[in-house]
């Protein structure tokens, strides 16, 4: 398949990066060879498979074979102009798959990567063991407002002349700020504007605009798993979502459930959009109990 394997030492990380080459990409992940059937964790738009650090952590030190990858575009993966829709990244999974010798996996999928999940599971139903939704995209239209702004016709100018050390700098001390009288604005929270540091890169900031544009549009999210819930087994089915969620509202993952008999539906208090991050223990527990059921 052309596809070739190389590993990059990470000191940082109790796990080093890996990287993938496939059909001319470079794709990066991590990668614990445990036991049973593995866990891939596919991150969320702008981030990363560090965002799911402490989660993989646990996971493995229970034993669990586990995978974390950063999407094409994302992290330290290539960020050359492409197809970055969901169903460009769902194939890129499979081949990832192919190449670790994975006919198998419970897929774990945060946000936009709950969205390649679904898709993923659609694609390649018989590749898919359980299914983990957490605070996912496609189940609705409503979004955060900021990423409807930024698939307006002139954001990329926008964003280059915004997003610099200082502005960013900035940004993080008004966060502070209003934190000391009980305001937490998502937009100013830590995640958020670790996010948007990243978009100081040209290459990488027009890699999150593709991705962005493939799903989101100036009034909401575009693509929608509703109708095609139907093929998925409720039974295999996990949904996780922050109650104080500010990017996608809980009522989608609500929805959701309802349609999916034999679902489960866990709910983390004062958690935003990363349950995962807010609560890794938790989240960790949960995956096993549901991946071992």
């Amino acid at each position: 398949m052309g596809q070739a394997r190389s590993v990059l030492s990470q000191a940082s990380q109790a796990v080093e990066r890996e990287f993938a080459h496939l059909h001319g990409r470079t794709i990066a992940y991590r990668e614990h060879l445990g036991a049973g059937t593995p866990i891939l964790l596919v991150h969320g738009i702008g981030s990363n498979a560090d965002t799911w650090q402490p989660v993989f952590d646990l996971l493995a030190g229970q034993g669990a074979a586990v995978i974390a990858v950063d999407l094409p575009g994302h992290g330290e993966s290539s960020k050359e102009p492409g197809d970055y829709s969901l169903g460009a990244m769902a194939s890129t999974l499979r081949d990832l798959l192919d190449l670790l010798g994975h006919e198998r996996v419970h897929l774990v999928g945060h946000s936009l990567g709950g969205g390649i999940a679904l898709q993923f599971a659609y694609q390649f139903p018989a590749r898919v063991d359980r299914l983990v939704l957490a605070s996912s995209g496609g189940l609705g239209e409503e979004t955060f407002i900021g990423l409807r702004a930024a698939a307006l016709p002139g954001a990329a100018l926008a964003l280059k002349v915004a997003i610099n050390r200082r502005t960013i700098a900035g940004a993080a001390r008004a966060g502070r700020m209003l934190a000391k009288v009980g305001m937490s604005p998502h937009a100013l929270s830590s995640g958020a504007l670790r996010t948007v540091s990243r978009l100081d890169d040209e290459e990488r900031r027009q890699a999150f605009l593709a991705t962005l544009r493939s799903v989101v549009g100036v009034r909401g999210q575009r693509v929608s798993a509703l109708d095609k819930l139907y093929l998925l087994d409720g039974d295999r089915v996990l949904i996780i979502w922050g109650e104080d969620d500010p990017m996608i509202p809980m009522a989608h993952g609500a929805h959701a459930h309802s349609l999916l008999e034999g679902s489960r539906l866990v709910s983390f208090p004062d958690a935003r959009h990363e349950p995962h991050v807010d609560d890794p223990a938790r989240f960790a527990a949960l995956l096993l109990e549901h991946v071992n059921g």
